[in-house]
C-alpha cells in the first residue's frame, strides 16, 4: 500500500477565535462559493483552499485514482497559533485535534491522525499530547521547525520530548515562520528558500543541542526530504570538526552519526535527490510525503518512488514500511 505521511487538513468551519479571545491574528474561513474558501488572517487574505482541504470524502475520491490507501492527517502550520496566549492556543489545538480524530474515527482504514499542541506551553502541550494519544487514539504530533523563533533544543521543550518518547508518539516537524521572510518577500522565496533552511535549522538544533542523545527513542520525521540538511551535511560535519568550540558545546557526537536515526519524507521532486537520500539515510528511514493538497506538493503521492528503477523491497519500504515503523503500527491496522 501507499501511505502518505505528509498531508494537511482543517475543519470546514472555524470559530472566529478573535471574537472569543478579544485579539487578532487567527485564521478564519470565508466560504465564497461551493467547494472553495478563503483563508483569512483577520482582514488579510492568506490562501485559497478547496473542499479537499476539509472534506474526507473529497480526499478519498482523489486518493483512490492515485492508488493512495492511507493519509496521515496533520493541521496546516499557519494554525499552530504558537504566538497566542497559552490557554487560547490550547483551545484552538483541542478544536483542531477533535476534528482530525473524528475524521479518523469515521474512516479508520484510510486515515491516521497527528495532533497539534501549544508548544509555547510545555504544561499544556503535555496535557494535550496525553489526551490525544489516549482518548483520541492519535499516532503522534506535528510541530513547527521553531517556536516563536526558539530552536527545538531549548530545555523548555524537554518535557514534551520526554512525554512523546514515553507515549510512543511519533513527531512530524514541518517548517513554518520561515527565517528571513521579511527580507525576501518576492518570488515566493520564503517557500522556495526559507522552508528548506527552516528544516535544516530544526535538524541541526536537535543534533547539536543533544535532543537525540537525551531522548534516544524519540521517533522524529522531517518534512520536505529534510530540507537543505542532507545537501549540506558535509559542510555541517566540517564545521563540527574545525570549530568544536562553537558547534560541539552541548553534544560531542559527529552530526553524520545521526544519519538514519530520524526519518524524512520523499518530497524532493527529483529522482537523483531521492536516490541520494536513500543512499545517505537508508530506505527504512524515508517515507512517502506529498504535502497534499497544496501546490508545492507532489501531484500524485508516491509517483516519484514508483517511477524510479528501484528494487521491489526498497519501493515497499518507501511506500509503506518506513511509515508503519514511524507510526508504530502494523499494516493490518489499515486492511
Amino acid at each position: 500500500m501507499t501511505i502518505d505521511i505528509h498531508t494537511h487538513i482543517m475543519p470546514e468551519n472555524l470559530p472566529r477565535w478573535s471574537h472569543k479571545f478579544g485579539y487578532g491574528g487567527f485564521i478564519h474561513l470565508e466560504h465564497h462559493k461551493p467547494g472553495c474558501a478563503r483563508m483569512m488572517k483577520d482582514d488579510d487574505f492568506f490562501r485559497e483552499i478547496q473542499a479537499n482541504c476539509w472534506s474526507p470524502e473529497v480526499r478519498m475520491g482523489e486518493m483512490d485514482p492515485q492508488d493512495v490507501q492511507v493519509q496521515v492527517l496533520s493541521t496546516i502550520p499557519v494554525l499552530f497559533n504558537y504566538w497566542a496566549k497559552d490557554d487560547d492556543a490550547l483551545d484552538t489545538s483541542m478544536f483542531l485535534n477533535d476534528h482530525i480524530s473524528e475524521v479518523v474515527e469515521r474512516y479508520p482504514k484510510r486515515f491516521a491522525g497527528l495532533a497539534t499542541i501549544p508548544m509555547q506551553s510545555a504544561k499544556h502541550s503535555v496535557k494535550e499530547l496525553e489526551r490525544c494519544m489516549s482518548s483520541l487514539q492519535m499516532r503522534g504530533i506535528e510541530i513547527g521547525s521553531n517556536v516563536n523563533d526558539l530552536n527545538l533544543h531549548e530545555p523548555q521543550f524537554y518535557p514534551i520530548w520526554e512525554a512523546a518518547e514515553a507515549l510512543g508518539a511519533c513527531v512530524f516537524i514541518h517548517p513554518w515562520n520561515m527565517m528571513g521572510s521579511g527580507k525576501m518577500s518576492r518570488y515566493w522565496l520564503p517557500w522556495l528558500v526559507g522552508m528548506p533552511a527552516e528544516t535544516s535549522r530544526a535538524i541541526c538544533s536537535m543534533i547539536f543541542g543533544g535532543v537525540f542523545e537525551k531522548f534516544p527513542n524519540l521517533k522524529v520525521a522531517f518534512a520536505h526530504g529534510g530540507g537543505s540538511f542532507p545537501m549540506t551535511i558535509g559542510r555541517i560535519e566540517h564545521g563540527y570538526q574545525v570549530r568544536p568550540d562553537l558547534c560541539a558545546i552541548d553534544n560531542q557526537v559527529n552530526p553524520r552519526d545521526y544519519l538514519g536515526k530520524f526519518y524524512l519524507d520523499t518530497l524532493v521532486h527529483d529522482e537523483k535527490v531521492l536516490q541520494y537520500l536513500i543512499d545517505l539515510f537508508g530506505a527504512n528511514r524515508i517515507a512517502v510525503g506529498s504535502d497534499y493538497p497544496f501546490p508545492l506538493g507532489e501531484d500524485v503521492a508516491g509517483q516519484l518512488v514508483k517511477q524510479m528503477p528501484l528494487d521491489t523491497q526498497t519501493k515497499k519500504m518507501l511506500l509503506e514500511g518506513s511509515a508503519l515503523d514511524w507510526l508504530g503500527c502494523d499494516r493490518s491496522v489499515f486492511l
